[in-house]
């Protein structure tokens, strides 16, 4: 562990130096509880998790026009370790992008920041059918992790040391690429400290933006075609592709929202699978059904980041051949624009807490 913490550490300071803004690196203490999201969690709960997150952060001061729009966030990259403190689950070592997004005044030297980082994570310890059948959270070695941090933080403390305390969380799953998929949730206290390495002691100069308050823009139409693969619930029934056409209009509200109004269109062999394995299970009652693409209007809002944005939807089947997971769905997705209007998209779709797909696509916005 000495190690891989040493070359964290100089990973991150090889990072930041190379930045032209100033830039401070980050190292977090956290310990928790694991959230008993469903039933199959009870059996994880036996200990605290702990661990550490280190990062490097680079500051903006507002060389680009959005940055004012958002207080100046700093953006960067992220580490960690987590020790789950259970046979079942093991261990978790993860890497993340992240954004600080500071809700106070940012000449305040006192701040109060939202993190909110996504990346991918190794654990030591998946799902195995004669080894480890206990471990429904997660089916695989590799998954998806979010996490989000709201903190308190003092910089320049003592010289260029800084402190920073809050509470984090923390989510992991393979996003039903394979099953089993329940994830695991993680609610932590955390502590750390930030070392400044910008070496001026003259305050940070901010650049008022030079775009207009205002911003109108017609309704844009977007059509976009996902794909990816996954696994029904239904352990080893088999990782099978599946493929997603959307069609939506939005409405800009400002330079940094827009509205969604469309339709999703998914195509899912796993569902005529899970059918027809449960047709011999006894005491199972699907409706008779002869196709299995499912149909479902959505209302969403973007979130524009300079040339990325988040999108969050809810959405509602109208065409459902038989009753799998429930009717109401959800995705969270990320764009990068190319251009003004070619984008690429990673999206998670769920229903509740359960995971269905992690889909990638490309769209057009006109």
């Amino acid at each position: 562990m000495k190690k891989i913490t040493f070359l964290l550490v100089v990973f991150c300071s090889i990072v930041v130096f190379s930045q032209e803004n100033s830039s401070y690196i980050q190292a977090d203490y956290f310990y928790g509880n694991v959230l008993g999201t469903n039933p199959d969690a009870l059996i994880f709960l036996e200990g605290h998790p702990k661990g550490f997150f280190i990062s490097c952060n680079k500051r903006t001061t507002g060389d680009q026009g959005w940055q004012e729009l958002y207080n100046y966030p700093d953006f960067g990259y992220s580490i960690g370790f987590q020790d789950y403190n259970s046979e079942i689950l093991g261990k978790l070592y993860s890497v993340y992008g992240h954004y600080n997004f500071y809700l106070t005044n940012r000449k305040s030297k006192n701040q109060l920041i939202l993190r909110s980082g996504i990346g991918l994570a190794y654990s030591t310890n998946p799902y195995d059918k004669e080894t480890n059948n206990k471990n429904t959270a997660l089916g695989t070695t590799l998954n998806s992790s979010t996490y989000f941090k709201l903190y308190f933080q003092r910089e320049n403390l003592f010289k260029n040391i800084g402190m920073n305390a809050g509470l984090t969380f923390i989510h992991a799953s393979n996003s039903n690429i394979k099953s089993p998929n329940s994830g695991v949730n993680v609610w932590a206290a955390t502590l750390g400290l930030t070392y400044d390495l910008d070496t001026s002691e003259e305050p940070i100069e901010f650049i008022p933006s030079t775009l207009s308050k205002e911003f109108i823009e017609p309704i844009k139409f977007n059509f976009a075609l996902r794909g990816g693969v996954n696994e029904s619930a239904i352990i080893n029934s088999g990782v099978k592709p599946f493929y997603v056409v959307s069609a939506y209009a939005d409405k800009r509200l400002n330079r940094k929202s827009a509205i969604q109004f469309g339709a999703d269109l998914y195509i899912s062999p796993i569902l005529k699978t899970y059918y027809e394995l449960n047709l011999v299970i006894p005491f199972t009652d699907l409706k008779e059904a002869d196709s299995f693409s499912r149909v479902g209007l959505f209302f969403g809002h973007e979130l524009f980041i300079n040339k990325m944005s988040i999108e969050t939807q809810v959405g509602y089947y109208l065409k459902y051949p038989f009753e799998y997971d429930s009717r109401v769905y959800e995705t969270l997705g990320i764009k990068r624009y190319f251009g003004q209007k070619w984008f690429g998209s990673i999206r998670l779709k769920a229903h509740g807490a359960n995971a269905e797909t992690v889909e990638f696509g490309v769209g057009i916005r006109i």
